[in-house]
């Protein structure tokens, strides 16, 4: 190998031989998508929209730029083989047209569009026969009124843009109950039939472009005012439920024609039917457990996906994975002082996993995984390890 070809090696540049991968944010999601590209011997860089950004914190490959920037994404995009995401906030406009002149970007735009817009993600998947609620576009109160005469009340509003977390989502009990104020430049929104709901699922699948794709056992998610708090692994239902949560997450992967990871959220009703809650066409929340819990994690075979390389074994490391996401408390206790990570190190079976971000009520600082022989296990160990962490009774 000459030697400048060996330097273009060591510094990853693109079609010199080490993929590059160019990652818009740097979350938490890029934090733990970096250990799988040292891994992988992949080039991770990343597009972070500040130098104290999650990832950026540890990563030496950064560039500091707005996702809505063209020019910063542009140019970013220049730099790598193959452009991904650790959030949906981006000019789907923008990616088509980096699409076009030539670059890879995987997610597509199309794919990320079902992610970005709900409404369009139910006309999609809805028309793709997959169960979503009954819904409508809304325009104003009288469209709320009549949705709410065919399917009754109450119902559930939602911003069809920019919602996350149990935010842009609204429960309205009757017609005199007002809508949400539209913001700066408008807000599309859709209304919903109030699904009763029973368990909230989610189906990880990772795909890649020629189709091949793989899916995790199911997940339980357990959430507290829209905000996920706690995993388990497998899901508590019955089979017949796991094989149609399975085959509805393979259903969308294939109708989005997503590359990478793909979570898709399920309600599970009252009636036994599943239900698609929403969508999240990258690494997620409800795939941080595959880190210690799966033979492969959600972020090496996002990066394999995207690549186009073969995907790893998703099958489980125990017979039971809990996770509990950390979360700021009131006091604004922060989790990474010495002495709490030695108290929350000290419970045996558990994996620490802290984001690099400044405490304040309610962010999401970090999570703990334990594997065990069952479920119950699983989850009082890792619950006893966050308590530590936040200063807390576990319970």
């Amino acid at each position: 190998m000459l030697e400048t070809e060996a330097r273009a090696w060591a510094r990853g540049e693109p079609g010199q031989g080490v993929p590059v991968v160019g990652m818009v944010g740097a979350g938490q999601l890029a934090r733990m998508s970096l250990a799988a590209a040292t891994a992988l011997g992949v080039r991770l860089r990343l597009l972070a929209a500040a130098p104290d950004d999650a990832a950026a914190q540890v990563s030496a490959d950064v560039t500091v730029g707005a996702p809505a920037d063209r020019a910063a994404v542009t140019g970013f995009a220049a730099g790598c083989d193959v452009l991904t995401f650790d959030h949906e906030l981006v000019d789907l406009g923008l990616l088509a047209e980096l699409e076009a002149a030539g670059h890879t970007i995987r997610p597509g735009p199309a794919a990320l569009a079902l992610a970005v817009d709900k409404r369009h993600q139910r006309a999609v998947l809805g028309a793709a026969g997959l169960p979503v609620p009954a819904h409508a576009d809304v325009t104003g109160q009288a469209d709320v009124a009549a949705f709410a005469a065919a399917h009754g009340w109450p119902v559930v509003l939602k911003a069809a843009t920019g919602g996350y977390d149990g935010r842009g989502v609204w429960v309205l009990h009757g017609p005199e109950a007002p809508l949400p104020p539209a913001g700066p430049g408008g807000r599309p929104l859709l209304v919903e039939e109030h699904v009763g709901i029973e368990r909230e699922l989610a189906v990880l699948v990772a795909r890649r472009p020629g189709g091949q794709a793989v899916v995790w056992p199911l997940v339980e998610t357990v959430q507290v005012d829209g905000i996920c708090v706690e995993l388990l692994v497998p899901a508590r239902v019955e089979p017949a439920v796991a094989s149609s949560a399975t085959a509805i997450g393979l259903a969308v992967a294939e109708t989005a024609g997503v590359t990478g990871v793909l979570a898709v959220e399920l309600f599970l009703t009252g009636s036994g039917a599943l239900v698609v809650n929403e969508l999240a066409t990258r690494p997620h929340n409800s795939g941080h457990w595959t880190i210690e819990g799966a033979r492969t994690s959600q972020f090496a075979n996002h990066l394999r996906a995207v690549l186009d390389l073969p995907l790893g074994e998703p099958a489980l490391t125990a017979p039971a994975v809990a996770t509990v996401n950390l979360l700021g408390g009131a006091d604004g206790a922060d989790p990474r002082g010495r002495a709490r990570l030695a108290a929350a190190l000290a419970v045996p079976g558990v994996a620490v996993h802290l984001y690099g971000k400044l405490a304040r009520p309610g962010r999401k600082l970090g999570h703990v995984t334990a594997t065990g022989p069952d479920p119950g296990g699983a989850l009082a160990l890792a619950r006893r390890a966050a308590a530590a962490l936040v200063g807390e009774d576990a319970g």
